[in-house]
């Protein structure tokens, strides 16, 4: 069990079975670089336990599952340096999903933008209720979702992922999601969605665990170059986020 104050909190636990990572940041819970090491470091741990059969990633509150990349700490990057560390957070919380031999299961419970569709996309299997609307907002602050693509591409396909990021102020909602293949379920509300969570996350912490390591290998196979290709996708959009256009936009978004 851990928990963090700093830039957010995490808190990992793991009981009969089912490790959980539930994070949370003032600003709708929002991703700062410091979260997202957390977030990734927690993954690969429960990945390595041998109590743990499956994994849910969460998050606290009601109203946003996550606001995707933390804009103020965006605006105060000054070099590639330090873009490419931001965005690079985003590249291993994906590729740590990946390469667990365990499922990660997601629970979306609302509005869901940028790099937090991208988290969610990675999962292999995402409850969501009807208040998870999402969108990838990037291009309009002049850099462009390239980090999740190949994410959120595998799940929805490229028209799917075409019509998200280029309409990027426009919020897709979770029906759109479900009927495009990023989420596997929608609820009316978070009561009915969590008694189904709960139902699904018992039956695999007492399923075969040989038998799901295959079955996650079969259904990531062909993906192993993501750990080149993310960190290249990091050093495109932090080079962008130095920009003369994103520096603006960036401001406009701190007045």
């Amino acid at each position: 069990m851990s928990t963090f104050q700093e830039n957010g909190s995490l808190y990992i636990k793991s009981e009969q079975g089912i490790g959980s990572i539930t994070f949370s940041h003032p600003q709708s819970n929002a991703l700062p670089s410091v979260l997202l090491d957390r977030i990734s470091k927690g993954i690969a741990q429960l990945s390595t336990d041998p109590e743990t059969a499956v994994i849910l990633i969460q998050s606290e509150g009601e109203k946003a599952f996550c606001a995707g990349a933390d804009l103020s700490e965006l605006i105060t990057i000054e070099n590639t340096e330090q873009g490419i560390h931001f965005f690079m957070g985003f590249a291993k919380v994906i590729n740590a999903i990946r390469s667990s031999s365990k499922f990660c299961i997601c629970r979306v419970q609302g509005k869901v933008v940028g790099g937090g569709v991208g988290i969610a996309a990675a999962c292999d299997y995402v409850f969501a209720t009807e208040n998870a609307s999402l969108k990838l907002s990037e291009l309009s602050i002049g850099i462009g979702p390239f980090v999740i693509e190949p994410a959120v591409s595998r799940k929805i396909g490229i028209a799917a992922m075409s019509q998200l990021s280029i309409d990027a102020t426009h919020w897709q909602n979770a029906y759109w999601a479900k009927y495009k293949g990023l989420y596997s379920q929608v609820f009316d509300n978070t009561k009915d969605m969590d008694i189904a969570l709960t139902d699904l996350l018992n039956k695999l912490s007492n399923y075969n665990p040989q038998s799901m390591k295959h079955l996650k290998d079969s259904l990531w196979e062909n993906t192993d170059h993501w750990e080149t290709l993310l960190p290249e996708r990091a050093k495109l959009s932090g080079t962008l986020v130095l920009s003369e256009h994103t520096k603006n936009a960036l401001k406009k978004f701190k007045k």
